[in-house]
């Protein structure tokens, strides 16, 4: 589990494709003190393992699976990614419940300077705006955030200069792909909801 809290960018060093799926090597500093084999990090919201390590980089393995529903595949030696290391048990909670898998791709539909501060806009892929509320939680590309506004598919968020500068939002313009995930409470509210009414419907006819 992830708390959507960005401990650093890192930047993609090199990539291998093969018949299985994608290898990432990733240069990154803080969060490659101290891994292990098997450690999940999110990267840019992806839940992903560690394979290999070194002093100032990692490597993670991304399925098929992975590579269709996010846009990580798409990514070349350069570019940079918000990283994350799983919370630990007696670590703070600062941000919420991310579990690190991807629900899809939304896209940047504007960026706006106010004062010090800066306001992103989002265009969600259809059907994903039932699961987002106005000053809910809402994980952008693996980072914590607080929904400002809702239009329809479109979600407006608040962007503080550290939370600028600390991640890859700094590097987005309209247009470019961000990993989405919606709050998990929303989804489980959600089934809980189907269950209850499959089981009115499903019950027997003295209660119909």
């Amino acid at each position: 589990m992830f708390t959507g809290i960005v401990e650093e960018t890192g930047e993609i060093l090199e990539r291998t494709r093969d018949d299985e799926g994608l290898r990432l090597r990733i240069g990154a500093d803080e969060v490659a003190d101290g891994l292990v084999h098997g450690q999940s990090i999110s990267v840019s919201g992806a839940c992903l393992t560690v394979e290999e390590y070194g002093p100032d980089w990692f490597e993670v393995f991304l399925a098929d699976e992975t590579v269709s529903r996010t846009y990580l595949g798409d990514l070349a030696a350069g570019d940079v990614v918000n990283l994350e290391r799983a919370m630990a048990a007696e670590g703070r909670f600062d941000g919420h419940v991310v579990q690190g898998h991807v629900d899809a791709v939304a896209t940047v539909s504007a960026v706006e300077s106010v004062g010090e501060d800066w306001t992103f806009e989002f265009d969600l892929p259809e059907g994903y705006d039932r699961y987002v509320v106005e000053k809910g939680s809402i994980t952008l590309d693996g980072i914590s955030l607080t929904v400002a506004e809702r239009d329809g598919d479109r979600v407006s968020v608040a962007i503080i200069p550290t939370t600028y500068d600390l991640t890859t939002l700094s590097e987005k313009e309209p247009g470019d792909p961000v990993h989405l995930e919606v709050d998990v409470l929303a989804k489980y509210v959600e089934r809980l909801l189907e269950s209850d009414a499959d089981s009115v419907r499903d019950g027997p006819a003295l209660l119909r």
